[in-house]
């Protein structure tokens, strides 16, 4: 038979391991400690898009739009009749400019964010003055924007280089407004005589179609990669699609060289400024050797394009900005801003 004398020893022992525990853990709660908590998973952003940039009829807007450019927990709508519940609204200056689409001022809740979204030069953009003191953030392609959407840029890339287009031409051009007071249109008047230019475009009667443009620049050395208007930061798909994507050297007049340069590597363009006369710069290109040319495909070796030309990938951006986004700001100003 056992004796109970140890046993009861034993119940001793662990009310006193009780009571030790008890005693533990009122410490650690008197100090702040809590057991660790899952975090819960951030909310869903509804961006309302009051009219879609350039047409009547939205594209088809599912619930993983976003999903599909790497934003998670964010969609986009069209339905107006989410004004009142939506995160954030955006408008395209376009169809405010054409009055196409009317600001819901009346109708805006207090303290709903606002974004003003244009990828259109100043020179192309009117009608800012009335919109001052109304919108909280910028989308654009200006890099001190709210949220920065350029229309390309460069990504690291792994693996061999595509191979180059064979070259069978000089020079090309894919131009569909000509302009004789444009400053783009004046430097080819001047160029044409020294360089052999093919013009495309409905400017010049023989426009492409969308699938067409690429292979039909690719063949040739060099693409004038000239701005509409030369202003800050205003980089468009001349340079990224039209010449880098093609795999042909783009001649580039746009902003300085330096705003350039904070895209791309130096030797992967050639500058309209570098040359002190129109005459020098034609010289320069009509006799520039092979190995010369090659190294301004240098960054292919360890870079790709990648393109921004869907307004779908520009307005999923707003959610991976917003929760950096300063809720008090306020464009006073948004034609001053945007003219700088």
């Amino acid at each position: 038979m056992l004796d109970a004398a140890p046993l009861r020893g034993v119940g001793h022992l662990g009310t006193l391991a009780g009571a030790a525990l008890l005693s533990t853990l009122w410490l650690l709660w008197q100090l702040g400690w809590a057991p660790a908590r899952v975090p819960a998973a951030p909310p869903m952003l509804t961006v309302l898009v009051w009219h879609w940039p350039f047409a009547d009829q939205p594209p088809e807007l599912s619930s993983d739009t976003c999903v599909r450019y790497g934003v998670p927990r964010c969609r986009l709508s069209t339905n107006r009749s989410l004004l009142a519940s939506a995160d954030v609204v955006v408008f395209h200056h376009r169809e405010l400019q054409s009055r196409r689409a009317r600001l819901p001022l009346a109708e805006r809740p207090r303290g709903q964010p606002w974004v003003w979204a244009s990828m259109e030069s100043p020179s192309h953009t009117r009608g800012l003055g009335r919109l001052g003191g109304i919108f909280n953030w910028v989308l654009s392609y200006r890099r001190d924007s709210d949220i920065f959407v350029p229309y390309g840029r460069l990504e690291p890339h792994a693996g061999p280089a595509p191979p180059l287009p064979a070259k069978s031409g000089t020079a090309a051009w894919v131009v569909s407004n000509l302009q004789e007071r444009q400053r783009r249109v004046q430097l080819y008047r001047q160029l044409a005589p020294h360089l052999r230019v093919d013009v495309f475009g409905r400017a010049s009667g023989r426009p492409l179609c969308a699938s067409c443009l690429l292979p039909t620049v690719a063949p040739y050395l060099f693409y004038l990669a000239f701005e509409n208007s030369q202003h800050r930061d205003y980089i468009t798909e001349k340079f990224w699609r039209n010449a880098l994507a093609a795999g042909t050297v783009p001649v580039v007049l746009g902003p300085p060289r330096a705003t350039y340069e904070a895209f791309v590597p130096a030797d992967a363009f050639v500058h309209v400024d570098d040359f002190g006369t129109v005459r020098e710069l034609a010289s320069f290109l009509v006799g520039m050797n092979e190995s010369r040319y090659r190294r301004y495909f240098a960054w292919r070796e360890r870079l790709r394009v990648r393109l921004f030309g869907d307004w779908r990938e520009r307005f999923c951006a707003i959610c991976t900005h917003y929760p950096r986004l300063p809720r008090d700001r306020v464009y006073r100003d948004l034609k001053g801003w945007f003219q700088a």
